[in-house]
């Protein structure tokens, strides 16, 4: 590991202010994260061998040597860069402290816009069968959850639009463009994974969003670090919040293995102008979790979960209601009563 260090400021973006040092493990530009945590108000709580522990009062983040993810709050989000020891010190890449870490441990500071529109993809479809395994397809199963997740968002007052209402092949390029033209604020993607070994072992959730300029996909072994940007890429910290709050939900209310919030150039989300993720709601092939996909009852908490991380997304998210109509509506509730 070569290793050669010098001082500068992190980007803006980063919330840092004042000079830390930049190390340079082959060619890439890496911090120390004690130096980053100094200047954001995080403090080591433990250091276990190769693994550090940081902490303020409302996060805590997890990262260990050589490892491309990390733990924020307990749950799993890929790196673009394995994180680094050099003498005892744990280094993680710039790139992923001001694209990974920053919009998740820190309040976000978007421009608030509510949440009205939601493209659903259930993907696959027609000559597309996905993955399979024994009578299961994926592109059935895709179709049954997202009429599912659908009606639950309407529930909710949201607007929902369907990339397919049945057994139809779309193109990839298609979906996107579909939530595009219909002015979608979000578009989420539904999939089921498959395994062709250790298929007893393998199962679990995962929730991707676009890759950051600069850096390899989760799926890519380290290729694609030259890809140029997309139009995801303008509204990438809103997907990784959505991402990382659908990922929460659902392995907290699933009690489902966390495969990690990822990143990846799919074509689905490469062109969507809105915050976009694509879900993997588990492995068709594992004995276990595979039985469950099949039952309406367990794709009904699979739907909800996304439904809660998607509201927990809008209240962080969205505009608060103004003060005047906040005390209209609770007036309006005192006359029905």
């Amino acid at each position: 590991m070569k290793v050669r260090c010098r001082l500068l400021l992190l980007p803006a973006i980063a919330l840092v202010a004042l000079p830390v040092r930049a190390v340079y493990v082959n060619g890439r530009s890496y911090t120390a994260l004690s130096e980053w945590a100094a200047v954001n108000n995080f403090h080591l709580q433990a250091k276990r061998g190769e693994i550090a522990i940081y902490t303020n009062p409302v996060s805590r983040l997890v990262v260990e040597k050589d490892s491309r993810t990390a733990q924020i709050n307990g749950v799993n989000v890929a790196l673009s860069f394995p994180a680094a020891l050099d003498k005892g010190v744990m280094l993680l890449s710039q790139l992923d402290l001001v694209k990974t870490i920053d919009p998740l441990v820190f309040t976000p500071n978007f421009a608030g816009k509510k949440i009205s529109t939601i493209c659903i993809d259930p993907g696959h479809g027609g000559k597309d069968t996905g993955n399979h395994t024994g009578s299961q397809n994926e592109k059935t199963c895709t179709l049954l959850l997202a009429q599912e997740l659908g009606d639950q968002l309407k529930s909710c007052g949201f607007n929902i639009v369907l990339t397919r209402t049945k057994d139809k092949f779309v193109e990839l390029t298609e979906r996107s463009d579909i939530a595009n033209r219909r002015g979608a604020d979000l578009l989420v993607s539904l999939h089921f994974n498959a395994t062709e070994s250790s298929k007893a072992e393998v199962s679990g959730l995962e929730t991707y969003c676009i890759t950051p300029v600069g850096a390899s996909s989760s799926n890519a072994e380290g290729k694609g670090a030259g890809y140029g940007a997309t139009p995801a890429n303008v509204v990438e910290r809103k997907s990784l919040l959505l991402a990382y709050q659908v990922q929460k939900s659902l392995v907290r209310t699933l009690a489902a293995e966390d495969r990690s919030v990822r990143r990846a150039r799919f074509a689905v989300l490469r062109e969507a102008e809105m915050p976009s993720i694509l879900i993997e709601s588990g492995y068709l092939t594992h004995p276990v979790e595979g039985k469950k996909i099949a039952d309406p009852a367990y794709r009904r908490q699979i739907a909800a979960a996304i439904v809660k991380g998607i509201l927990n997304y809008q209240r962080l998210t969205a505009p608060p209601a103004p003060p005047a109509a906040v005390a209209g509506k609770v007036a309006g509730a005192r006359k029905t009563k």
